[in-house]
C-alpha cells in the first residue's frame, strides 16, 4: 500500500503491474484517473497544486488505511501530483485491488472522496480571466459524509 506526492506524470500501466503484483488473490482492480479538465466561461492556461510535505503523505496514508480495514483491500496505491499543470494532464491516481469488484469500485469511490476533503493540497487555477485558488466544494463534504467515517 503506497501514497506518492510527485511533480512527473505516473505511469498507469506500471502502476497497475505493481499494484497486481502476480498476486493469485486479486479478482478486481478498480482504478480512477483525475485529469486537469477545461472550465466553463473561462480558458484554463494551468492549474498549480500545491501540498504541504510530510502532512500530505501522512493523510493519504491515513486514507489508504482505513479504505483497507473497510474493504478489505490487497492493495493501494495513491499518486498525486504537485506543481504546475495544464489541461489533459492527470493529477491523481488511485488503483486498488481487492477479491471482488464491488469492494474494488467502492474503495476506489471512498479513497477519492477523502482524499478531495481530507489531503492537505490547494489549487490555483490560471485562466484568461485571470487567477484564483479553488475553494472547497460543500458537495465533497457531502460526499465524504455518506461513508459515515469522520473526517477530522
Amino acid at each position: 500500500m503506497a501514497a506518492r506526492v510527485q511533480t512527473e506524470p505516473f505511469d498507469v500501466s506500471g502502476e497497475i503491474a505493481l499494484l497486481h503484483g502476480q498476486n493469485a488473490a486479486v479478482g478486481a482492480i478498480a482504478v480512477f484517473i483525475g485529469t486537469v479538465r477545461e472550465l466553463q466561461g473561462a480558458t484554463m492556461r494551468s492549474l498549480t497544486l500545491e501540498h504541504y510535505p510530510g502532512m500530505t503523505e501522512a493523510a493519504l496514508d491515513d486514507i489508504i488505511e482505513k479504505a483497507r480495514a473497510r474493504f478489505r483491500l490487497i492493495d493501494c496505491t495513491i499518486v498525486h501530483r504537485v506543481g504546475e499543470l495544464r489541461v489533459l494532464d492527470a493529477i491523481v491516481l488511485v488503483a486498488v485491488s481487492a477479491q471482488h469488484r464491488k469492494a474494488a469500485f467502492e474503495a476506489c469511490e471512498f479513497v477519492m472522496d477523502f482524499l478531495k476533503t481530507q489531503a492537505p493540497f490547494w489549487k490555483k487555477e490560471m485562466t484568461d480571466q485571470g487567477s484564483s485558488w479553488v475553494e472547497a466544494r460543500a458537495s465533497d463534504d457531502t460526499a465524504a459524509a455518506r461513508w459515515g467515517e469522520s473526517h477530522e
